[in-house]
């Protein structure tokens, strides 16, 4: 349990934290309303093809900060609340969705490595919390750990997306605030670019966070099962 509340306890304090304070922060510049009066989606539209980028469409997604690009089928699924919004926050989230589709059409590295393990993380994550449940169990009543090994594994692989994730995410947020600084049409003064900037960077904060918080918990199962290895 020591081992636990250093480790796990902390994170959870520090991601609470974050999440409120990107919550905060997009609120608030949410209600900014970009001079330009460009709406979420005719930011990521124009964004998209002074790329170059034709093939992807903008989508209109439910529920609130589910904003995403999707290689898959190529689309950039902005939530209601930005694509519809003429906000500083719709803009920079916009711009920061087309960064992905720009690192797709790019072949950013970062990017591939990060698609060719989501099927297999997807399986992982919906089987871990199981497989950690009877490994922990079995480990109790002094049965073979191999169960536990295979989740410590499974944890190892979730902590590997979490860390792959961090470029991709702030190479996208680089690439957005780069396009909007350099196109004055979009964010017409210097403020609006500090406050995307702002927003674009507590969003990031979140993806640290995750991958800190993924590390300590892949930290606090290992300890447990090489400390029953050396028992």
């Amino acid at each position: 349990m020591g081992v636990y509340l250093i480790l796990i306890i902390p994170v959870l304090l520090l991601s609470m934290f974050v999440q409120w304070r990107f919550r905060n922060k997009f609120s608030k510049y949410a209600e900014m309303q970009i001079s330009s009066g460009l709406s979420g989606k005719e930011v990521a539209e124009r964004m998209l093809h002074d790329n170059g980028i034709y093939d992807v469409r903008v989508m209109s997604t439910e529920g609130q900060l589910t904003d995403h690009y999707n290689p898959s089928d190529r689309t950039v699924n902005l939530s209601t609340d930005v694509y519809y919004s003429r906000s500083v926050a719709a803009a920079a989230v916009a711009a920061h969705e087309c960064g992905h589709a720009v690192q797709h059409a790019k072949s950013y590295s970062w990017l591939n490595l990060r698609s060719t393990m989501v099927p297999l993380v997807s399986i992982s994550s919906n089987l871990l919390q199981w497989v950690l449940l009877i490994g922990v169990m079995l480990l109790v009543v002094n049965v073979t750990p191999i169960v536990l090994a295979i989740g410590v594994v499974g944890l190892a692989l979730v902590t590997v997306f979490s860390i792959i994730t961090l470029p991709v995410e702030f190479d996208a947020s680089n690439r957005a605030l780069a396009w909007l600084k350099n196109n004055q049409g979009v964010m017409q003064t210097q403020e609006e670019n500090i406050q995307a900037k702002d927003a674009l960077w507590w969003a990031a904060m979140t993806y640290v966070v995750a991958a800190v918080g993924a590390l300590a918990n892949l930290l606090y199962y290992a300890s447990m099962l090489f400390g029953r290895s050396r028992d």
